[in-house]
């Protein structure tokens, strides 16, 4: 069974027969502690291609040490990774080569170096004697394996890792006395990428790194094809990095990942003059289908969350029969299967196909004509279009009369308001502030018709749970008390459409929009 550590350190170059400064008194370290020499012995393994490190992936078998086996390291933020480990053994465990399989697709994973390390360890304690850091200097021979064996190259580096709980801050108050002792921090992000670099034959590309878009700003001259395709090789490389965490059930991936797949068909929808929809369509009839697997648990595991919440407002008089019990029972019930159904999903070849058609997207957009315009004017007319359809069915709802034809007209409205949110999120490179600015009222609307619709949800659900408690002779009135209390927030929010609307649709706001792009030409 493989069980997750969060790395936290820096690596740093050590010149030729260089040699670590002593850090005793240094940042609160108290001490300095040899724990010996250890023979590290690993083999990195990537596509021929090497896929796992144009994305800052690595996985390798290693022997020595303390915790020899299968390592996969996934990035986790500025110097932070998250390493996977499994026992060993002569081949890849399932577990991880599902973890690399957004990644790896079908190519085969092939043994591309492998790194023998002399690694002298050190401990940083403080003055109680609390591990603060490991401090560890490797001498280092890589030898290339794939495409062909070639001469094994060498160097000393060093490496300082938090131990577990450890504040970041300490790796910044180190770093000045680490370079005062001749150490520089490391060009290359891992061994590995050193070696594939140091050992790379003529013209072979060298981990080239995913496109990812999502660029801060638009630089000077780009099209409105640029700033869109920024945007949407963001979503796809958002996609494929959260399968692992979704794999790994990390709180909220299974969220994100959804969000990255909304994100990519409201773009394919509002930016239908960049991007032809004969392409984008059947794409985003298959990110539909990917949305609503994710959606099944995630669904599920809100609505819960809501219901607990709930019960969890009731005063104990109110709770009447074993409510707790059968909601417990309800959620577990619902939970049932969906996650071996979801990595069904992620295994299957429908899944794959998709993250294929997306990358060959990517590499060759089907752009339109007007995708060589400037941005300003084309991504304006884009989010106004989306505004548009949004006015139409807040006004619908807004006329219907209180019942199932207002809840779901107040449903649809919240479908249109993400995308005109999407929209101007992809468009603020360009539009700058103004986009920021009409985002944020869109998510405040949305966040009201979201309300709302969860609590539609909600008194199915306590219905659906009031009838069955009813028939097994069980006290329904808990859940009668807790459908009250969404009934009155849905009406609440209904009561707050108005106003809130009045501020979203102020021309004012849509004038900003209109008005950013010519100061940003001004200023270029």
């Amino acid at each position: 069974m493989a069980d997750t550590v969060r790395e936290v350190e820096r690596k740093y170059e050590v010149p030729d027969g260089g040699r670590l400064p002593d850090l005793t008194g240094a940042a609160g370290v108290a001490e300095v502690v040899d724990q010996g020499t250890a023979t590290l012995d690993a083999t990195y393994y990537d596509t021929a291609d090497q896929r796992l490190a144009a994305h800052g992936v690595t996985l390798r078998r290693r022997t020595g040490g303390g915790d020899a086996g299968w390592h996969l390291k996934l990035p986790a933020g500025p110097d932070a990774r998250d390493e996977i480990r499994a026992p060993l053994s002569d081949t890849l465990p399932a577990e991880l080569a599902a973890l690399v399989r957004s990644r790896v697709r079908d190519a085969a994973l092939v043994p591309l170096v492998r790194l023998l390390s002399e690694r002298d360890v050190r401990h940083l304690v403080d003055a109680d004697g609390a591990l603060l850091a490991e401090l560890s200097a490797d001498r280092v021979t890589a030898h290339r394996l794939t495409p062909e064996p070639g001469e094994p190259v060498r160097w000393t580096e060093a490496e300082v890792e938090l131990a577990p709980g450890g504040d970041p801050a300490l790796l910044d108050a180190l770093e000045p006395h680490l370079t005062r002792g001749g150490v520089r921090r490391a060009a290359a992000a891992s061994k590995l990428a050193r070696a594939l670099t140091e050992t790379a034959g003529a013209g072979e590309k060298v981990g080239a790194k995913a496109k990812t878009g999502a660029k801060a700003g638009a630089p000077a001259g780009a099209t409105a094809g640029d700033i869109v395709l920024d945007y949407v090789r963001a979503q796809i490389a958002a996609v494929v990095a959260l399968d692992p965490a979704v794999r790994l059930e990390v709180p909220d991936s299974v969220h994100r990942m959804r969000v990255a797949t909304r994100r990519l068909r409201s773009a394919f929808r509002s930016f239908r003059k960049v991007l032809d929809r004969a392409a984008t369509d059947p794409l985003a009839d298959e990110l539909k289908w990917l949305a609503g697997e994710l959606g099944i648990d995630r669904d599920r595991e809100v609505l819960t969350a809501r219901l607990e919440e709930r019960l969890r407002e009731l005063p104990d008089e109110l709770r009447a029969g074993p409510v707790a019990a059968r909601l417990g029972a309800w959620a577990r019930e619902r939970r049932g299967g969906t996650r071996d159904r979801l990595l069904g999903v992620l295994d299957g070849d429908r899944y794959l196909a998709l993250l294929n058609a997306l990358d060959a997207l990517s590499a060759a957009p089907p752009l339109r004509p007007a995708a060589a315009r400037p941005p300003e004017d084309l991504l304006v007319e884009a989010v106004e279009r989306d505004y548009r359809r949004l006015a139409a069915l807040v006004t619908t709802a807004l006329a219907a009369p209180p019942g199932q034809d207002r809840d779901l007209a107040m449903h649809e409205a919240r479908k249109e308001a993400k995308r005109a949110r999407y929209a101007a999120e992809a468009a603020r490179p360009a539009l700058g502030r103004p986009a920021k600015a009409f985002a944020d009222l869109m998510t405040g609307l949305q966040e009201l018709l979201g309300d709302h619709q969860d609590s539609c949800v909600a008194r199915r659900a306590l219905r659906e749970q009031a009838e069955q408690a009813h028939t097994a002779g069980e006290s329904a009135f808990a859940f009668g008390v807790m459908y009250g209390r969404e009934e009155v927030l849905a009406a609440r929010r209904e009561a707050e459409l108005p106003a809130l609307w009045a501020e979203a649709s102020r021309e004012k706001h849509r004038a900003a929009l209109r008005r950013g792009p010519r100061r940003a030409a001004s200023r270029r």
